[in-house]
């Protein structure tokens, strides 16, 4: 069955983007995670729907307006967060929704053809085109790089910003770059495997990691193998029983999730 699968030029562009995903998701998740950040990548990824709209309304390329809007409107989330911390959720959530209803308003004033906006939900990640494959290439090439220069400062974030900020360490500018790189990840990722999807990516297989290692690094690691684990046997899943690939994959994390909840298996980590 495996060799069925993997002959399919589809179904190894799938698998190529799973990869490339896992990794992308368990660098970019970790980080997330760790500085508790995953609301705010939920919020710029549903306010790349806004980002969309405005790409179709002024008749411009989706992809560099929608990853303009959404970094826009991440950092937008990041500063107002910043100053106000104890508002946090209601200024993600009220940014969230307002995207989306943006997005949707300026479909819904575009005349002509007008895209299918449940496909940036779920997405379709073995349909996904070679160009996408490159693009996903050169953020997991982009988001390594940026790991490891910052990689102490951004370790130091996650364990207390205060007290990096006293050492010297630049969490401002760290805080941005981590916002920007998370809402440009989003948008590249749901292209290919849809909104719902990327935010289990981004944070199921990083929790995991999280809680069994004691090392970011190592954390980072160990989330990609889950999500590269997540990816291939939800893609096999759906392929056998004829499932949409995104939920499969999505079943698959949430089914090891609860699992590893069971007493016995939680870990001992604490990310730092």
């Amino acid at each position: 069955m495996i060799a069925d699968i993997i002959s399919l030029p589809f179904m190894q562009h799938a698998f190529l983007a799973a990869l490339l995903a896992a990794l992308c998701c368990g660098v970019m998740g970790t980080l997330v995670v760790a500085n508790r950040m995953v609301f705010l990548a939920g919020g710029a990824a549903h306010a790349a729907y806004g980002g969309v709209g405005l790409a179709y309304f002024l008749i411009l390329p989706v992809l560099p307006v929608t990853v303009a809007f959404t970094v826009a409107a991440a950092l937008c989330m990041a500063a107002l967060t910043r100053r106000r911390v104890e508002d946090t959720d209601t200024v993600i959530g009220v940014l969230w929704a307002a995207g989306m209803a943006f997005g949707i308003i300026l479909l819904d004033v575009t005349p002509g053809y007008k895209p299918d906006l449940m496909s940036y939900l779920f997405g379709s990640i073995i349909t996904v085109p070679v160009a996408d494959l490159y693009a996903l290439a050169a953020l997991a090439v982009v988001l390594s790089a940026v790991t490891l220069r910052h990689y102490n400062g951004f370790v130091a974030m996650a364990f207390d910003r205060e007290f990096a900020a006293v050492r010297g360490a630049p969490v401002g500018m760290l805080h941005y770059l981590l916002t920007a790189l998370a809402a440009v990840t989003v948008v590249l990722l749901i292209r290919v495997a849809g909104l719902i999807l990327v935010i289990a990516l981004l944070s199921v297989a990083p929790s995991l990691a999280l809680r069994r290692t004691a090392s970011m690094g190592r954390a980072m690691l160990l989330a990609t193998a889950l999500n590269v684990f997540f990816c291939l046997a939800g893609l096999a899943l759906a392929y056998g029983c004829d499932l949409t690939s995104g939920a499969a994959i999505i079943a698959v994390a949430a089914a090891t999730y609860f699992l590893s909840l069971l007493p016995g298996l939680r870990g001992h980590g604490h990310g730092a």
